[in-house]
């Protein structure tokens, strides 16, 4: 039901749904020109006006429910048949005059509704208004409890109406503060910086060109690896703000445009120390016993390195022997990186050894004090490489055919293979020579010399202090040389002696300040191999079987 309000009558329209055959009927109801919407409370429950409003606020809802016409009194209704459209223009009188005609009998209703039809008429927009009030709406105050828009709008923009048209969802943005983000793009197949710059930073050419000037690593843009990426930034135009990538996990570089140049700045990420204890029973090989804990090869390797100092592998390993290793890694974006092992503790059939690193020099010393590495190194080199040529003083030269002394061990290796110093010491010449080659000369801390020749590239300068395992030089095949290979000797009291025989100086010891620094220092980790707990995952495999393997 919808209650019509207008300024001269009120109309109220039911629609008995229940049934499809009765026409919708009108009720009128005569009000006086003068009434004020406060007057309906005035008049009396017995006046028809107010019975009439009573009925029509009693509605909830016309689609739901309807208020049967018997409930109203006879006086009070009045079937009207709604005029159709081309019946709309015509005068009150005709509608009036076709009503009292002789064949139909005016009755009291019919001259009541030709009363009323004489009467000034409600505007139509007033009473198309009228009948879109909620059905809510209060005839006391004025007010309705709820409402909502029965109209259809578009899927256009919407307009503000104003002096212009102004679209809301582009007033919304203008007034937005533009904030970049940071967007990542990964490396495909194909993908050159030039080309990717220009289609997804907005650059030019000669802005790569300048960006590349100015960076310390070219390569870093230039040098781009599949699957790998960036983070970018861009401003409300869609250029370059800002760039950001790395060389690896721990460095890389922040670009900003400037105003004239781009800004250039280092990137450098700390890692979060993490340490792990695996544990082990050798079963065959040790190689392979440790890498069933968890190891990494590289892990593995660093560990094998560190006991070989000690242990021989072959003659002194055997099935059942145990063995902890704790690991610290940093930890990056979630990725391990740098493993270093801090200590080992190996209990064997034929041996024992507990070594600990010390943080000082990184070298690795017994809970004593006493260090594993020698006070000279046997080899100058990392790995094992063949001896192509010993320490001979009656050796024939292999290009004259006459006797002619070796006074050095040659080793074959390949060309730019690392040479380290095998002890402390200071560089005392760098040179070139027509039958030696590029060489270099070392006086080490204990008096003895060591001399490198065929060398393909020298890494240190005379005067130049060198510590034990540093890198010094590169091996060649310069000079008179029959292929790749390193000639190494070992110079004692001026004189040459074999390198492979040579007694060399006892190990060295940690005294002192020093040895109560590292004391300190490895009853932590100590403590850790005897407990097993780091406060991470502790690997193990000592039940674990494997087949058996010989050697490393």
């Amino acid at each position: 039901m919808v209650t019509v309000l207008g300024t001269q009558k009120i109309f109220s329209a039911f629609d008995d749904t229940a049934s499809f055959e009765r026409d919708s009927a009108i009720v009128a109801a005569p009000v006086g020109l003068d009434l004020q919407s406060d007057d309906a409370a005035a008049i009396g429950v017995k006046h028809p006006i107010a019975e009439a409003v009573q009925l029509a606020t009693s509605a909830l809802d016309a689609t739901q429910h309807h208020v049967p016409i018997s409930e109203l009194k006879v006086h009070e209704i009045l079937d009207i048949e709604f005029l159709s459209q081309a019946h709309a223009g015509e005068t009150t009188d005709t509608m009036s005059a076709s009503v009292m005609t002789p064949t139909n009998p005016v009755t009291p209703v019919q001259e009541r509704a030709t009363e009323t039809a004489k009467r000034p008429r409600i505007d139509s927009d007033v009473l198309h208004l009228a009948m879109m009030l909620p059905n809510g709406w209060s005839f006391e105050n004025g007010e309705h409890d709820d409402g909502t828009s029965y109209d259809d709008y578009s899927a256009d923009p919407l307009m503000l109406f104003d002096e212009e048209h102004v679209f809301l969802e582009e007033e919304i943005v203008a007034h937005e503060t533009y904030t970049p983000e940071w967007q990542t793009y990964t490396i495909q197949p194909g993908d050159t910086f030039a080309v990717l710059a220009e289609r997804n930073l907005g650059m030019g050419y000669s802005e790569v060109l300048s960006l590349l000037d100015s960076l310390p690593d070219q390569n870093i843009l230039t040098r781009l690896r599949v699957g790998r990426g960036f983070e970018y930034q861009l401003d409300e135009n869609n250029k370059l703000l800002a760039l950001r990538v790395m060389k690896n996990a721990r460095t890389g570089y922040l670009i900003e445009r400037g105003e004239d140049t781009f800004d250039i700045a280092t990137i450098e990420k700390a890692g979060e120390p993490t340490q792990r204890l695996y544990a082990g029973t050798v079963s065959g090989s040790f190689g392979r016993s440790a890498e069933a804990t968890g190891l990494s090869a590289a892990e593995v390797a660093q560990l094998s390195s560190v006991l070989a100092k000690k242990l021989d592998f072959r003659r002194d390993t055997r099935r059942g022997d145990s063995f902890q290793v704790l690991v610290e890694h940093d930890v990056i974006d979630g990725q391990q990186l740098d493993p270093r092992i801090l200590a080992v503790q190996y209990e064997g059939a034929r041996m024992d050894l507990t070594i600990v690193r010390n943080s000082t020099d990184n070298r690795f010393y017994t809970p004593e004090g006493h260090s594993l590495d020698p006070a000279f190194s046997r080899y100058p080199f990392n790995g094992s490489y063949r001896q192509s040529s010993s320490f001979n003083l009656q050796r024939k030269h292999p290009v004259t055919g006459r006797v002619s002394p070796h006074y050095g061990t040659d080793f074959a290796m390949p060309s730019g293979t690392p040479v380290n110093s095998p002890a402390n010491g200071r560089v005392e010449k760098v040179g070139n020579h027509p039958l030696a080659g590029r060489f270099i000369v070392v006086r080490h801390d204990n008096g003895y010399r060591t001399r490198y020749l065929h060398l393909s590239q020298p890494l240190v300068s005379r005067g130049d202090r060198v510590t034990m395992g540093e890198r010094i030089a590169l091996s060649g095949n310069t000079g008179r040389s029959t292929g790749p290979h390193l000639h190494y000797e070992v110079i004692v009291n001026s004189k040459q002696v074999d390198p492979m025989r040579v007694e060399l100086p006892e190990n060295q010891a940690l005294n002192g300040e020093a040895l109560a620094a590292f004391k300190r220092e490895s009853e932590q980790l100590l403590a850790t191999l005897e407990s097993g707990e780091t406060g991470t995952v502790v690997a193990s495999t000592r039940n674990r079987e494997e087949r058996p393997h010989d050697g490393i």
